[in-house]
């Protein structure tokens, strides 16, 4: 059974950072494609940023650019996303996902994202 579980999500002040993990079992997890997504009330899910199965290329959506970064702790099957000078725009649930087995196509936004997690909800007050 694969299992994607998201933790770290609070509600928080504008400017502060938060650090969301997301723990993986049931899969090889070094062999895949590790992305957030997020989703705001009334707006469809986004993506926010992802690592390739390698480590080695990271991607992010231009509203986080400079203020998010994702990581993973292979020995821990985890990955990360590191949130600083948070915005009430961030403000949204959050979603880990895998997918893209040894994908290595040049945009990381189009992996075949089949696991996800059940979110953790991110909210930031002005």
């Amino acid at each position: 059974q694969v299992l994607l579980v998201e933790s770290g999500g609070g509600l928080v002040q504008a400017g502060v950072s938060l650090r969301l993990s997301c723990a993986t079992s049931g899969i090889t997890f070094s062999a895949y494609t590790k992305a957030w997504f997020r989703q705001a009330p009334g707006k469809e899910r986004e993506f926010v940023a992802a690592i390739s199965w390698a480590g080695s290329r990271t991607a992010y959506d231009d509203s986080v650019k400079g203020r998010f970064t994702i990581s993973t702790d292979n020995s821990k099957n985890t990955v990360y996303l590191q949130m600083n000078s948070l915005k009430p725009e961030d403000t949204a649930v959050y979603y880990c996902a895998a997918g893209g087995r040894y994908y290595c196509g040049s945009d990381l936004r189009k992996a075949a994202y089949g696991y996800w997690g059940q979110g953790t909800q991110v909210t930031v007050s002005a």
